[in-house]
């Protein structure tokens, strides 16, 4: 097969090295891509939302089907354009991508089909959602309900902290568009787990849960990021609970989904909160989460470019695990000091001779005087398995210790939860 990813980032890098174990594959592209990407895959000079391009390069490359790694594409309907010249794309159509793309659909169809998630209420009108706010305490979640890149929900501490954000969405339009409606939702206590969905029409399989580490800081502090780590199996999913997961959020989802003339196919990510009373919706994405691919994919015992064609094909046959190596895996990612604010690029990144590259995942990179460098907030990422999870720990950090570049940050508590669950 012949198969084009779309996208720059770790999550992109990981999927290719993935598809690259494939004997199935005998030519991998990916546009843009980045330095890492291009080791194993022809990087193209094609910008994601560039639909006729793309559709051309597929066509003229007779590309087996498309893999779309950010949500930005799907959102806009990528998948409806390339089906339109018999281009197969894994991911969900225009309409079905509105899971991400509007919080408050999200939202109001967990409310239609009893799906467990935060009490909340969506505002198109300023002043009711400050209304709204006078009769709630803090802490409270304050969420755009469009697409924010991954940075339109704000922890408020406090009620006058959360009129204060509702104004910058609202008024100021700080995301653009995206605010144009909000969600307020309660807070809920309890610990985040991510789960990865492939669904075709009829059926799906469910990978190896894992859990990412948003805050920049340690102990979970100051403001979130796309993801400073992750680690998977995350052991606050028991079996038990992916029982529940599976019979009181997945199946109700995929169905009401196409309830309403959205079925959904593709991969659906489910942002999860662990509570006291079960579990419950966070948010759902479109596509594979970053930085948790990076720490699933290399858990999975299956051949990831036959599944996903599977599921393009309408041929995942049943609902089942997918089969999981035994041991854990740790993505510890390093990020440009300042980031998630401002940030430099252009920064030389060296390795010690010692370095080894096959735990490297590359994110924000590019090549600058014939020398890797930075190019991003979220620069690389290290990825590293072990027999349990302090083995894999230990051993990513090791490997991140070989690793310099101006403004190089990183946190040190990257799969501590988990590691608590074995002391």
């Amino acid at each position: 097969m012949k198969i084009l990813i779309l996208g720059s980032g770790g999550r992109e890098h990981s999927i290719a090295k993935k598809l690259n174990e494939s004997t199935m594959v005998v030519r991998l592209y990916c546009a843009p891509g980045n330095p890492g990407i291009g080791e194993i895959a022809e990087n193209l000079n094609i910008a994601i939302n560039d639909f006729e391009a793309i559709k051309c390069f597929c066509i003229d490359h007779e590309i087996d089907y498309v893999i779309v790694g950010p949500e930005d594409p799907l959102i806009n309907g990528i998948k409806n354009y390339l089906n339109d010249y018999g281009i197969k794309v894994f991911g969900p159509d225009k309409n079905a991508a509105r899971i991400e793309g509007s919080k408050a659909f999200s939202k109001l169809l967990m409310k239609k089909n009893k799906i467990p998630t935060a009490e909340f209420e969506n505002f198109k009108n300023y002043q009711n959602a400050i209304d709204y706010l006078e009769t709630k305490k803090a802490p409270i979640v304050v969420k755009a309900s469009g697409n924010a890149l991954g940075k339109g929900a704000v922890i408020c501490n406090t009620i006058s902290e959360a009129k204060d954000i509702v104004r910058q969405m609202m008024v100021d339009k700080i995301f653009g568009e995206a605010g144009d409606e909000i969600v307020i939702e309660e807070f809920m206590r309890g610990e985040e787990a991510s789960l990865f969905v492939v669904c075709d029409e009829t059926n799906y399989k469910i990978m190896v849960p894992a859990q990412d580490h948003k805050a920049i800081y340690d102990g979970d502090k100051g403001p979130n990021t796309g993801g400073m780590g992750s680690y998977a199996p995350a052991p606050v999913i028991t079996n038990e609970l992916m029982l529940r997961i599976e019979n009181e959020i997945i199946i109700p989802t995929l169905d009401g989904m196409r309830n309403e003339n959205s079925t959904f196919t593709g991969l659906l990510f489910i942002g999860l909160m662990i509570t006291s009373e079960g579990p419950k919706v966070i948010e759902y994405n479109c596509r594979f989460g970053d930085p948790e691919t990076q720490a699933v994919l290399p858990m999975l015992d299956c051949d990831l470019a036959k599944l996903l064609f599977s599921a393009c094909n309408n041929e995942l046959k049943d609902n089942t695990l997918i089969p999981v190596k035994e041991g854990f895996a740790v993505c510890l990612v390093s990020a440009s000091e300042g980031y998630p604010g401002n940030y430099k690029k252009g920064y030389e990144i060296k390795f010690a001779n010692d370095f080894d590259y096959k735990k490297l995942i590359q994110a924000g990179t590019k090549m600058l005087n014939n020398k890797l460098s930075t190019n991003g907030g979220r620069v690389l990422g290290i990825v590293a398995t072990g027999k349990t999870l302090i083995e894999a720990k230990e051993s990513s950090y090791n490997e991140m210790r070989k690793v310099s570049f101006e403004g190089n940050y990183y946190r040190s508590d990257i799969a501590d939860k988990g590691i608590r669950y074995f002391e």
